[in-house]
């Protein structure tokens, strides 16, 4: 469908589950935004969150911190991402070790982008793992680990076809993934579709789809091309008029995201993802409407699920 109804029932809060991703903060300035948000986030009690990796392992060591300042001052469960770009396969299994003796227990693999950036033609590592399907079964010997891995309902840009795109998938879920979670997407039609021809292949994980509040539907618009999401023109149209007027814009932003998730509800969706880019604002706002309610937070320390 091209818009969505806005309606729910009182007790659908309860029955859906969310995660949140974080990208590791390179700043002292950036670093107190993320714990604000964190701070924010937390008592809505999410099933997980995810800090990730950057290009070649760029965010290694951020990353590392990051994950670790989850587990010993909030309750929340990490997840932490990893690539197997620019590595060999040695240092990815250190890696894995040093999050895994951090108490690590989930993990977000991922085949990565070139450290080059958007645009560069991505190839496997002399020595490291070739794919995020090998990546996968280096976690699963490691130990039994609850593993997310990536999918695409517009494929992903690098694939010739869908046949293709759900095949790596299938390789990564018969390796050991127990979720999939997507590239944000605007077209609700398109996951459907996504879903079904994952299906009729033989694959039962599920696939949680990833939600991206608007937080500036230009940059959006931008990264959207890039990465091959289609930007549905009544999506536009909603925004238009609004790049100097970020009160509004913001409302939008959330009604637009709220009105997503509830229509992906009645279609039988309970699990979903934000991409938070670091900000409580609308994720707080979009989980709100759609009745998912804070609950008091017991002071510091880690989870029982986390420990």
């Amino acid at each position: 469908m091209n818009n969505f109804g806005f309606s729910r029932r009182p007790d659908i809060g309860g029955k859906i589950s969310v995660s949140f991703e974080f990208f590791p903060p390179k700043t002292e300035e950036m670093e107190t935004r993320l714990w604000d948000t964190v701070t924010r986030l937390e008592p809505l009690q999410p099933e997980f969150v995810s800090v990730t990796y950057g290009a070649g392992g760029s965010t290694r060591e951020r990353t590392a911190r990051t994950v670790k300042r989850i587990l010993t001052e909030t309750t929340l469960t990490p997840a932490a991402h990893l690539t197997c770009v620019d590595a060999v396969r040695g240092e990815v299994d250190k890696v894995i070790g040093e999050f895994v003796d951090m108490g690590v227990t989930r993990f977000v693999a991922l085949r990565g982008d070139p450290v080059e950036g958007v645009g560069a033609c991505y190839s496997p590592h002399p020595g490291g793992y070739a794919n995020g399907a090998e990546l996968v079964g280096a976690l699963k010997k490691a130990g039994d680990f609850d593993i997310s891995v990536s999918a695409y309902p517009e494929k992903h840009p690098e694939s010739p076809d869908f046949a293709t795109d759900i095949d790596m998938l299938k390789r990564k879920v018969d390796n050991g993934a127990t979720r999939a979670i997507t590239q944000f997407f605007f077209d609700n039609d398109l996951y459907e579709r996504y879903v079904e021809r994952v299906r009729r292949a033989g694959i039962y994980v599920p696939i949680v789809p990833g939600v991206l509040p608007v937080h500036n539907f230009a940059q959006v618009a931008r990264f959207s091309e890039r990465a091959g999401a289609h930007v549905p023109a009544w999506l536009a149209e909603r925004f238009d008029g609004l790049e100097n007027d970020p009160q509004t814009h913001a409302l939008v932003a959330a009604a637009v995201a709220a009105e997503q998730v509830l229509d992906l509800v009645e279609r039988g969706v309970d699990d979903f993802h934000f991409y938070t880019m670091n900000r409580a604002d609308l994720s707080v706002a979009i989980c709100h409407m759609i009745g998912i309610r804070a609950h008091a937070v017991s002071a510091g320390g880690p989870s029982s699920a986390a420990a």
